[in-house]
């Protein structure tokens, strides 16, 4: 599959989580619906890894700089934003300013070179893709 293709899919995987969610919170409560949402896909993890991976869990160990480790409180995180944001502006709307906050701060990383990542040049075109993106946000807004 093509990196176009799983990104594609990854988008359209967030908003259907996103609306599951917050129907389930909707049910339930924010943490236990955060709760079971971070069970459920620790089982889905170890499922692959049982079926596809077996290296060694010790490897997390050896991880640096250690602060990456918390990507899984920063998924947790991710959980109760969208669910509050979708709650609050609906699918549609929450997954655009969603998607243009993760673009902008793409572009910051790269930009800086945050987190190891290659530092790239400043580029006004991407800055004014960031633009029009708002701009379509805001015309989708009303």
């Amino acid at each position: 599959m093509s990196g176009m293709s799983i990104a594609l899919l990854s988008g359209v995987l967030m908003s259907v989580q996103g609306v599951f969610n917050t129907e389930v919170t909707r049910q339930t409560s924010l943490w236990v619906s955060s709760a079971f949402v971070q069970f459920t896909a620790l089982l889905a993890c170890l499922a692959a890894w049982i079926f596809t991976d077996r290296s060694s869990f010790l490897a997390i160990g050896h991880v640096e700089p250690k602060y990456m480790l918390l990507s899984g409180v920063a998924g947790a995180l991710i959980t109760i934003t969208v669910v509050k944001s979708m709650e609050a502006l609906g699918p549609a709307r929450a997954a655009m300013l969603i998607v243009l906050a993760q673009l902008a701060a793409a572009y910051l990383i790269e930009l800086m070179g945050w987190f190891g990542v290659e530092k790239q040049p400043f580029l006004w075109r991407r800055v004014i893709g960031l633009g029009i993106m708002a701009v379509g946000v805001v015309l989708f807004k009303w």
